[in-house]
């Protein structure tokens, strides 16, 4: 998680009353007063000195006016400051944690286990609930084969591991007859058998590349073909949504324009999966509170997530969107619970 620059800047009672606000304002999603504040127990001091140390949070940039509100509201910033440092989190019902877990072990297809975890996490906490499909911790190139098409477009068929097959279809610089792109194949299935071929593409692409000089055609075609071939990685993952509409009860995101804008977000699903690598390859849990995303789309939205693992190896990621007021003592447990229950059914089930 990120660390705030705040940290430690606030006296005592500024931290307290940005607590209270925040908590408030998470509650019923209106902006806070000093008045409603003053008729806060915990808080003990005067309305005229909650108004000074709420211009004070103002000018730190952790509260705001929206529009002509007397009242105020938590900024990034001030979401961030508080989940840092004065969250206090509130672990799931053992009963939800059981129900949870039996749910997840009615499967044994992972795609169906994806499936249930998104549903879990949209009921648990009415949010949007989504899970990356486990990607393949380890590849191993068995045979790959080049079809000719029509034009300059090859078939390439990849089996990987034991019996997983990969399809695409490659556009190369000329026009290449099937015998040129059996012998292709042939050569690489060989300099690339149980390898995996994205893991070693670069050292195998550079030598092939240096002796392209001195290489007939033939092997100038078998260049072409594992560098369209093995240049990157597929992006085949996908992730599983669920509860989208339950972002519709909250004010903030509920405009015609906002809810256009944030499924065009879910249905292109880019920009998602962007952040959803970010959080594989961060590993822990990851909090993008608002603008934090980098995206403008999300810039009123919350996403937390947190990895799951298959013998180890980080696989996928699982969390929850929703608006920056998200209840965020409540669903980083459920999404740290989703993620261990996923990790033992996929586990148990690998």
């Amino acid at each position: 998680m990120h660390k705030s620059r705040f940290e430690g800047a606030l006296n005592p009672r500024a931290q307290h009353l940005l607590k209270v606000l925040v908590e408030q304002y998470i509650r019923d999603g209106n902006p806070v007063g000093s008045r409603t504040l003053s008729r806060e127990p915990s808080l003990g001091v005067s309305p005229a000195t909650i108004r000074n140390v709420m211009a004070d949070l103002e000018d730190l940039g952790l509260i705001v006016s929206p529009h002509t509100s007397a009242g105020r509201v938590p900024t990034v910033q001030g979401y961030r400051l508080f989940v840092d440092t004065m969250l206090t989190v509130e672990p799931p019902k053992a009963k939800d944690v059981e129900r949870a877990r039996e749910e997840l072990g009615m499967d044994t297809e992972p795609a169906r286990v994806v499936e249930r975890a998104s549903a879990i996490l949209s009921d648990y906490t009415k949010l949007a609930g989504l899970v990356m499909l486990p990607r393949s911790s380890h590849v191993s190139l068995r045979q790959v084969e080049f079809l000719p098409l029509s034009g300059c477009q090859v078939l390439v068929i990849l089996v990987i591991n034991d019996h997983e097959v990969e399809n695409r279809i490659i556009e190369t610089a000329r026009q290449y007859g099937a015998s040129e792109l059996q012998q292709a194949g042939n050569y690489l299935s060989e300099l690339f058998g149980g390898r995996d071929p994205y893991a070693a593409r670069e050292v195998l692409v550079r030598e092939l590349s240096e002796a392209r000089e001195h290489m007939d055609t033939m092997m100038q075609a078998t260049v072409e073909m594992a560098e369209k071939t093995f240049l990157e990685r597929p992006v085949d993952d996908d992730f599983v949504m669920t509860g989208q509409t339950n972002l519709m009860d909250y004010g903030e995101l509920s405009t015609v324009e906002k809810l256009r804008e944030l499924f065009d977000v879910f249905n292109t699903k880019r920009d998602i999966l962007h952040l959803l690598d970010q959080s594989l390859s961060a590993q822990g849990m990851q909090l993008f509170i608002g603008e934090e995303s980098g995206y403008n789309t999300l810039g009123e939205c919350s996403l937390v997530t947190m990895p799951y693992q298959v013998d180890g190896q980080c696989v996928g990621v699982l969390g929850v969107i929703g608006p920056t007021r998200i209840p965020y003592d409540r669903v980083i447990p459920i999404v740290d619970m989703t993620a261990r229950l996923v990790s033992n059914a996929l586990n148990q089930k690998h």
